[in-house]
């Protein structure tokens, strides 16, 4: 396998390093760029706790090789929040009870992130489907889903909650 050279652009911030090729997108924003916000659960690409943007689109950091990654644009969880303010999503979720113990939120904050940028007025079912593929066991998705939508209405101008 080898070591490769590789360059990504990490929430704005360009990256170049030599890695081994097998070295995952999530252990290189991890533990080459101590951006832990990436969360490992099941490291199968089944929880989405790793979820980020490559490119502008959701992927799974776990089931990627940070190789693959090269010459692209990924943005964490820390990117939604470049200068220390919350983004609207992240403060919906605060007014709306959308985490408890926080494990799934980054890849949910990621995930919804995609959603909102590509759909400004989600119904509750765009949001519930747009979520099946990350997995939370603390709040029921009853209080992510309206942070989402909240969030939404936020986003077009409304008030929220």
């Amino acid at each position: 396998m080898g070591k490769q050279a590789t360059r990504i652009t990490v929430n704005g911030k360009s990256h170049a390093r030599v890695v081994e090729s097998r070295l995952t997108l999530a252990d290189f924003l991890r533990h080459e760029l101590g951006l832990t916000g990436t969360h490992l659960g099941c490291e199968h690409g089944v929880c989405g706790a790793c979820t980020v943007l490559v490119d502008g689109r959701t992927a799974r950091a776990c089931l990627m090789f940070a190789v693959q990654a090269n010459g692209s644009e990924v943005t964490t969880v820390e990117g939604l929040a470049p200068d220390g303010e919350l983004s609207i999503l992240q403060q919906a979720f605060m007014d709306n009870h959308g985490l408890q113990c926080g494990f799934c939120t980054p890849g949910m904050l990621i995930t919804l992130t995609e959603l909102l940028r590509d759909n400004a007025e989600p119904s509750e079912q765009d949001v519930r489907e747009a979520l099946t593929g990350n997995l939370c066991r603390c709040t029921g998705y009853a209080g992510i889903v309206k942070a989402a939508l909240d969030a939404a209405q936020r986003l077009r101008g409304g008030s929220g909650a």
